[in-house]
């Protein structure tokens, strides 16, 4: 690939990162004139590179969705959601065809951008005004026809025509209709008059569903997701045109002025009072269709509640009855200081592991040095000061280069983060669970191998979330929670570790439940499963195989998902746990090594040679007499303060016998891996040092119970075991 090439690549990536979170941020905020303009200049921009560097279809595709950017504009109303979800689809092509240039090396001679234009030609325009009763489409004669009380309270109008292979793309097409909100009347027919029995077709979908919906259209093509592209949308006149006195109806309208009384006569801490308001009044905007309104109350409640203030959520029902809210509420989230673009120079990260390489290589000679400090020493050699002295010196500018080099393979958090709000948008629409995803501590720094690896399992973590933990809408008004229920990302470092907590506020890990699958499935045995606590039992979640689900999903219920988090992690020498309080919401916790490189270790050795354990494993190194260590089966223990911790004898697993006699008492290096001990019984133990690990290649690359290599000072190679699987 020419550097031309490569620079249109690094570029573009940035741009569609950029333009994903304008456009995520937008759909939040409609009104933030910066982030509708940041938005913009990244498609127009990622246009003109692709015009630059010839690619036509690229920018074919991001000329259409500029041009839906540009009527929102023109109509100076804020981009919907339809647009929205329309421009991101752009954006996954636009990261197809890159992925496919930073493979082969070339422009894709097949690249197509009929899917993306088709999209776009397909989607339900925003109307400029509302639809006449007679200029509007043929089909809305016969649904108002037949629905007029319904048509009297609608906003919006649906014709949906699904596909006849939508059972084949796992879609319901009349629970994707009876799930829209404020749904008032619905009618099914069929596309094309029936065969004969003997000729019909079950597996195709031959159906034309029609609905009228109180909410708006913006929140009705929301909650068609993808299948809006076959459907014809419309504003009704009906409800728009009563918009210039007030959009409520007059019973939905007197039992919000009973909030706002109610609301008058509370304290700014009588909480009861503030959260029944809250959810009285979010309940009737829900119902008469407001879904955009309802939250925005919900949000406002939990707010006043959690600072002891009635303001927010005042101002949330003043807006909601059509008053104007104060200029704090009225305030966009542009107005708060957004983080700014720092100057950067771009380095491949092959020239930044050549710099860690040379880094390592120049620890392996300061610890060269030092060993010949020792023999100076030994052999009373009058510059052995003199050297001990530069050895010194050296290991501190050693030091100080090595963790200035590992900061250039560090990233914030962030870059792991950044792509977990679309995640979510779409799995809110798809299970119609209203979830707000917030972080905390995104500019926490961790090695880069961490970053990169660290998206596949919080991805599997925040599916849980979403599919196991947040409760349906519904639920949770019934218990009082708001209707948006909230994720929080958060991560912050503790001396050499990372921590990372991903926190919702759902119903909790059902124990019972827990228990009763790991019973059902032999997870562990009976007599075990009693005695077991319940954050033993709540542990279980990540065995192998282990899921709650009744039925498979695209999203969860294969039982595979949390047991590849804990695998991951602990391939990073890190470490998964997960606590819940039931009705309150879970916390899985993920404890990672800042570095994958630079390791602490203690060296043994066993059957003469010497090997490095990790240090933070390490636990303690004890003595114990020959006579103590009792056979189970074929395996061997120990007791240890009233426990049985199973023993390993290293030399012995390196089939290369043992020094140690019968009789003699022989070290023992207690060591915590997964959550359990275990003891590894060695020949003696050596001193603690720190070195750079480097993962084995050519023939030795998979080796099992060795996580890597580093050298000595002596020029011999130190094997560094992996502890979790000697001891498994």
């Amino acid at each position: 690939m020419n550097e031309f090439l490569q620079q249109f690549l690094i570029e573009s990536r940035e741009l569609v990162e950029q333009a994903v979170d304008d456009l995520l941020a937008l759909e939040k905020t409609p009104g933030d004139a910066e982030r509708f303009d940041d938005a913009f200049r990244a498609f127009h921009t990622l246009k003109g590179g692709a015009g630059i560097v010839d690619f036509a279809a690229m920018q074919e595709a991001l000329h259409c969705a500029e041009d839906a950017l540009a009527a929102s504009r023109a109509a100076a109303r804020p981009v919907s959601p339809l647009d929205i979800g329309n421009c991101l689809m752009c954006l996954d092509q636009v990261v197809e065809w890159l992925d496919a240039i930073e493979s082969t090396g070339d422009l894709p001679p097949d690249a197509d951008a009929r899917r993306v234009l088709a999209r776009f030609a397909s989607a339900a325009p925003e109307p400029s005004g509302p639809v006449d009763a007679d200029a509007s489409a043929a089909w809305l004669v016969p649904l108002r026809g037949a629905h007029p009380a319904a048509a009297a309270e609608a906003q919006t109008a649906v014709r949906y025509r699904p596909p006849a292979d939508s059972f084949f793309r796992h879609q319901d097409p009349v629970a994707r209709i009876a799930a829209l909100p404020g749904l008032l009347a619905l009618d099914i027919a069929p596309r094309a008059p029936w065969p004969a029995l003997d000729e019909l077709d079950p597996f195709a979908c031959n159906l034309v569903i029609t609905a009228l919906c109180a909410a708006t259209t913006a929140d009705t093509a929301a909650a068609l997701g993808d299948e809006v592209r076959h459907c014809d949308v419309e504003t009704l006149a009906t409800r728009t045109s009563a918009a210039a006195g007030h959009p409520l109806a007059s019973r939905a309208r007197e039992l919000l002025e009973a909030q706002v009384a109610l609301l008058a006569e509370a304290g700014a801490h009588e909480h009861g009072r503030i959260a029944s308001a809250g959810l009285a009044a979010a309940n009737v905007l829900r119902h008469i269709g407001n879904t955009t309104a309802a939250d925005h109350v919900a949000a406002a409640a939990a707010a006043s509640i959690a600072e002891g203030s009635l303001q927010r959520l005042r101002e949330a029902l003043a807006t909601a009855l059509g008053g104007a809210p104060s200029a704090s509420a009225a305030e966009p989230a542009s107005a708060q200081p957004r983080p700014g673009r720092t100057q950067t120079l771009r380095v491949t990260a092959d020239r930044i592991d050549t710099l860690v390489r040379l880094t390592g290589e120049l620890t392996v000679t300061k610890n060269a040095i030092g060993h010949a400090v020792k023999l100076a020493e030994n052999d009373g050699s009058a510059l052995a000061v003199t050297l001990k002295n530069g050895q010194a010196a050296l290991a501190r500018l050693v030091g100080e280069l090595q963790r200035a080099v590992l900061g250039m393979r560090v990233l914030p958090l962030r870059t792991a983060f950044q792509r977990f709000p679309r995640l979510i948008r779409e799995m809110s629409a798809e299970l119609g669970k209203p979830v707000t995803l917030a972080f905390e501590g995104e500019d926490t720094e961790a090695d880069k191998a961490i970053v990169e690896i660290l998206v596949e399992p919080l991805v599997h973590v925040l599916r849980n979330a979403m599919d196991h933990g947040i409760e349906p809408a519904a639920a949770r008004a019934a218990a009082g929670k708001p209707a948006v229920a909230t994720i929080l990302l958060r991560a912050s470092r503790e001396g050499e570790h990372v921590l990372i907590e991903i926190t919702d506020d759902g119903g909790g890990i059902d124990i019972a439940k827990v228990r009763e699958v790991a019973k059902e499935r032999n997870v562990v045995s009976g007599e075990t499963l009693a005695a077991m606590s319940d954050a033993e039992v709540a542990d279980l979640i990540f065995a192998p195989g282990f899921s709650t689900a009744a039925t498979v999903t695209e999203l969860s219920g294969r039982g595979v998902g949390l047991d590849a988090v804990r695998t991951a992690i602990n391939r990073l020498g890190g470490e998964v746990e997960a606590s819940s309080v039931p009705g309150e919401g879970t916390t899985v916790r993920f404890t990672l090594p800042f570095s994958v490189l630079v390791t602490q270790v203690m060296t043994v050795q066993a059957a003469g040679q010497t090997f490095g354990l990790p240090l933070d494993a390490v636990v303690e190194t004890i003595r114990v007499p020959e006579e103590r260590i009792f056979p189970v089966g074929a395996a061997h223990a120990i007791v240890l303060r009233d426990r049985t911790i199973p023993l390993v004898r290293l030399a012995q697993v390196l089939a290369a016998g043992s020094n140690t006699r019968s009789g003699e008492a022989g070290p023992i290096v207690i060591a915590r891996v997964d959550g359990d001990l275990g003891a590894l019984q060695v020949d003696s133990v050596g001193e603690r040092m720190e070195v750079m690990l480097k993962p084995l290649d050519g023939l030795l690359s998979g080796l099992p119970g060795i996580a890597g290599s580093t050298l000595l000072g002596d020029g011999s190679v130190l094997l560094i075991l992996d502890l979790a699987e000697l001891l498994r």
